[in-house]
């Protein structure tokens, strides 16, 4: 019997030092498993007498009970232990503030919200989005707008052109969003009000100029629309766009081979304090778009009478005015993707500019 009890020492002295659920397994597969130590001596009973067997049989049970209760109550607390651990591994500090949802964390790039502001105050006005290709041919992008072959004014778009293809036809990357006029004039049949947001391409890079910009241009044509229609049109634009009461135009002589007679417009402003501009106010000029009258050859490309029909048309850059009205001082930033700069700028995504609610409420 005393080597029972030395082996319910050993075996309880092995419990105890059990770290993890893992060694008190494996101390349980030592005693008790198919050739445990407790097990090999169970299977000794068969050959004793009975004499022996009624003395042995309940000392080896004893242990036997006595090293499966151990094991499980070692298990138990290696289990709640464990437990412990893993919970002050994945504690939550449930006081820190919610993260926000991808809806409020996430912002409307300002271009994007210029457009929109763009088309709510033309929507209102009757005009409809057109829009075109990024991939232009010559003839829609120079000839049908009054651009003849070796005009100078080619040369005033520092164009991408794509290598010649099968046939000779070099097209491009579309210098303005013009070349939409011209298809929608081919389409549709007057009156026609649109604007055209865009994207357009020249090669210049600088704070003020990128490769890739944005454009809106606007066409009218019908029979009757005049300077004094485009005057009205551009002044209500400006006064929704800046959300400001009144504002004051002044019209100047320009040329564009596509408007006759050709404007420039500027509108009067406040830059008496550095770095910000105030529309409506004060003494100073600032110039904001190019228009004019539809010149009769782009009537004529487009398949329109111009003794029947006249219209006028205009274009603004989209960066500029969105630069001009929320404050950004580098047109470079608009493309860098810089997380902390659209956060400062841009615009919560369910908040839509409406006119009866604020452009950029």
């Amino acid at each position: 019997m005393s080597d029972l009890k030395t082996l319910e020492a050993t075996l309880m002295a092995e419990i105890e030092a059990a770290g993890d659920e893992a060694a008190i397994e494996a101390v349980r597969v030592s005693a008790l498993g198919k050739k445990g130590s407790i097990s090999e001596r169970l299977k000794t009973l068969g050959s004793m007498s009975p004499e022996e067997r009624q003395q042995a049989g309940p000392a080896i049970n004893g242990l036997k009970t006595r090293v499966t209760d151990a094991i499980s109550t070692r298990k138990a607390a290696l289990r709640d232990v464990a437990i412990e651990a893993r919970l002050a591994a994945e504690k939550l500090d449930v006081t820190l503030p919610v993260r926000q949802s991808p809806a409020e964390r996430g912002r409307i790039h300002p271009i994007s919200q210029v457009i929109d502001e763009i088309t709510a105050i033309f929507a209102d006005m009757g005009f409809s989005v057109a829009e075109g290709p990024d991939i232009e041919t010559d003839h829609y992008n120079f000839t049908a707008l009054n651009f003849p072959e070796g005009h100078p004014a080619r040369e005033m778009h520092d164009t991408f052109f794509f290598p010649p293809d099968e046939t000779g036809e070099r097209k491009l990357l579309r210098t303005h969003t013009s070349p939409v006029q011209i298809r929608t004039m081919e389409v549709q049949e007057p009156p026609i009000r649109i604007v055209i947001p865009g994207k357009t391409y020249r090669q210049d890079s600088d704070a003020t100029h990128t490769p890739m910009f944005h454009q809106v241009e606007g066409l009218v044509i019908d029979k009757t629309a005049n300077v004094a229609n485009m005057r009205w049109v551009l002044e209500e634009f400006c006064k929704a766009y800046f959300e400001v009461p009144s504002v004051k135009m002044r019209f100047r002589p320009s040329f564009f081979p596509f408007t006759e007679p050709s404007l420039e417009v500027d509108i009067q402003c406040d830059r008496s304090k550095p770095g910000e501009v105030r529309f409506g106010e004060g003494n100073d000029w600032m110039e904001i778009l190019g228009c004019g009258m539809v010149h009769p050859n782009v009537l004529r490309f487009a398949g329109l009478d111009p003794d029947v029909y006249q219209g006028f048309a205009w274009g603004m850059g989209i960066d500029r005015i969105a630069m001009l009205k929320y404050g950004m001082p580098d047109l470079r930033a608009f493309f860098d993707a810089d997380v902390r700069w659209l956060q400062h700028y841009g615009f919560r995504p369910l908040d839509m500019p409406t006119l009866f609610a604020g452009l950029s409420a």
